[in-house]
């Protein structure tokens, strides 16, 4: 499952029209719109073709002055940097995982690995 929030402008005296057909059209959600005729989305898919489709039809509805997609989320892209993340958290130094350890105690000389006294 994909997730994400587009911009879409319309001119302010198209403002309802434009809203009133996005709420029709299925493609999204209205998240917020404000008297300048900016109006923040969210359109959700199965995958990024999917999400891509949606945005090319809400580019195409009627008053729309563009529609460009600000921030995505991916299922699929958290899972794999996820397992690389979790491949990271056996390289950190045993002393940064000793709670016996103050934090104030640690020194730091520039570089994580190997340089911690």
């Amino acid at each position: 499952m994909n997730i994400s929030s587009a911009v879409v402008v319309t001119d302010p005296e198209h403002l309802q029209e434009v809203l009133q057909s996005l709420e029709e059209s299925g493609l999204c959600d209205i998240y917020f719109h404000d008297e300048k005729g900016r109006i923040i989305i969210i359109i959700e898919g199965e995958d990024v073709n999917e999400e891509t489709f949606k945005l090319k039809q809400i580019q195409m509805l009627p008053h729309v002055l563009s529609a460009n997609m600000v921030y995505s989320y991916s299922e699929e892209e958290w899972e794999s940097a996820s397992e690389y993340l979790q491949k990271l958290s056996n390289d950190v130094p045993e002393i940064l995982n000793d709670d016996n350890v103050r934090a104030e105690d640690i020194v730091y000389k520039g570089h994580i690995k190997g340089y911690i006294s």
